[in-house]
Order: structure tokens, then C-alpha cells, then sequence
């Protein structure tokens, strides 16, 4: 998991699901949270961001800037309007 601050100021988690199954291929994908939100309705999945492998994806988070996560959440939310 990662805490980000988005473009307003409101704190964010960005977080890796899995699918289960037998293909590992795009197994895990990004997710985010608003910060003690705990609902899934609000949350935003980039489907399009996938990993093999939970290790790989959890380093890709560990390295993304904040800019960057910041350009996820709002291409995402432009997406879904």
C-alpha cells in the first residue's frame, strides 16, 4: 500500500488486487482508496495497470511518485464521468 495527497488535498491509499486463478498474466491490478473511506463504491480501479507478479507490483508502488498516482486517480476519474 501506498498514501498519496490527490489534487484537492484529500489523502488517498493505493493498493494492488488479485484475481484468483490459474493465469498469472495481469494477475494483480491498481487500485485506489480515498483514506478512510472503506467502501467500494468509491474506490477506483485501473484495470488497465497490471502486474504478474505481487512482488513487482508491490515495488512499482513503493517507486511511483505522487505526481504520478495523482495522474492515475484523475485520468481514471475522467474516464468514468
Amino acid at each position: 500500500m501506498r498514501n498519496f495527497i490527490d489534487e484537492t488535498g484529500a489523502p488517498w491509499v493505493a493498493s494492488v488486487r488479485e484475481l484468483d486463478g490459474e493465469d498469472y498474466k495481469g494477475r494483480f491490478w491498481l487500485v485506489l482508496n480515498p483514506e478512510g473511506s472503506g467502501t467500494e463504491s468509491d474506490e477506483v480501479e485501473l484495470i488497465d495497470v497490471r502486474w504478474n507478479s505481487l512482488k513487482t507490483a508491490k515495488r512499482t508502488l513503493l517507486t511511483m511518485s505522487e505526481t504520478e498516482l495523482r495522474r492515475r486517480l484523475r485520468s481514471a476519474a475522467g474516464r468514468s464521468v
